[in-house]
């Protein structure tokens, strides 16, 4: 198999992002909605045709919708779309919007009743639209939350071009390195990445709002995170706390990355299972430390089966794992400082 989509690319400004999205798996569309108010939002990946889900739960404090249903001993196959948003258990209220966008399109799981009269007769679908959240709710008016509008007008944005990334959509109000207090926590975001290896291709679209730090899985160099007391240089919180510099207590559930991974391989839904808890490696190869008893750290997987191809299950574990560690990295280096509250990005203290 030949590899392809490697090479990251350096900007103007001396970042350097990972190329790719999760776009790139044909079928796959994704669109942001960001609230003007503060920052928050959701993001949508929309697959209307359908596509074979899984998913794993890692961390202590998760927010999520239609996770059971994704068992693979429980009777519903696919999925339509797949939501991530802030707003912590508010915004779930945006897969709602989201069910609708995909009902005036006719896409769903056919239950059984015939809708209208007539030529206009059609049976009745329901979309199946899980869902996962992450905390927002101290960065501005807590008020403020995603909800079914926004979820309908992110389905309205969706295109199959790259999205944008940093702090958009469900990463508008992501933060990381709150270990040590949030004053002197950073910016997160939203990233995406893709790799393709012969004929198979896997993408990861992730929402890093850690409690924890990022790092350069490369380098172990740390991107984003808890900072010093003067507020200039990342503290390395992993190693701040085994010098013995314990942390404050945490906010229960302040913190979750969220995300969804997709390949144009086909696959059981117990092998899109398998699938999300292998590209939970990559989290855990960039975010220090992971799946903490106050984040709900979650991954999603998607296969469309458009390749023809059934996909090794280990060679899509490696570049599952590899796509979510490039997208959560990219999510940190796209990702721009707040002002209030003062909340600096990677690239405002040089580290992206």
């Amino acid at each position: 198999m030949a590899a392809g989509r490697g090479r990251p690319t350096q900007l103007a400004d001396n970042r350097v992002m990972f190329p790719g999205s999760i776009t790139d798996v044909a079928g796959i569309k994704v669109g942001h909605a960001t609230e003007s108010a503060r920052p928050t939002g959701c993001s949508v990946v929309l697959c209307e045709a359908g596509a074979t889900c899984g998913v794993d739960v890692r961390g202590a404090a998760p927010g999520t919708r239609e996770t059971d249903l994704l068992r693979p001993d429980n009777l519903v196959e696919q999925v339509h779309a797949v939501l991530l948003a802030g707003g912590s258990a508010f915004g779930l209220d945006a897969a709602a919007g989201v069910m609708r966008w995909l009902e005036e399109r006719g896409c769903g799981f056919e239950v059984g009743p015939v809708v209208g009269a007539g030529p206009s007769a059609r049976p009745l679908r329901v979309p199946i639209v899980p869902a996962a959240v992450l905390f927002d709710l101290w960065v501005g008016d807590a008020r403020v939350r995603p909800g079914a509008e926004g979820g309908h007008a992110a389905c309205l944005a969706a295109r199959q071009e790259t999205p944008a990334q940093g702090c958009v959509g469900a990463g508008a109000g992501a933060t990381v390195g709150k270990l040590f207090g949030i004053e002197r926590a950073m910016k997160g975001g939203i990233g995406t990445a893709s790799l393709r290896v012969g004929a198979v291709t896997v993408g990861a679209l992730v929402a890093v709002n850690a409690i924890g730090d990022v790092v350069d899985p490369a380098s172990g160099r740390v991107l984003a995170g808890a900072r010093t007391a003067d507020g200039r240089a990342p503290l390395d919180s992993v190693a701040a706390i085994l010098r013995g510099e314990l942390p404050a207590r945490a906010l229960a559930g302040m913190a979750t990355t969220i995300g969804v991974v997709a390949t144009d391989a086909a696959l059981t839904k117990a092998q899109a299972g398998k699938l999300a808890t292998m590209a939970h490696d990559g989290l855990a190869r960039c975010i220090r430390p992971a799946h903490t008893m106050t984040d709900g750290d979650t991954l999603f997987a998607l296969a469309t089966g458009g390749s023809g191809r059934p996909g090794d299950m280990t060679v899509l574990g490696v570049m599952a794992a590899e796509a979510t560690a490039r997208a959560i990295v990219n999510a940190v280096r796209a990702a721009t400082g707040l002002r209030e509250p003062p909340l600096p990005a990677a690239r405002d203290l040089g580290l992206s």
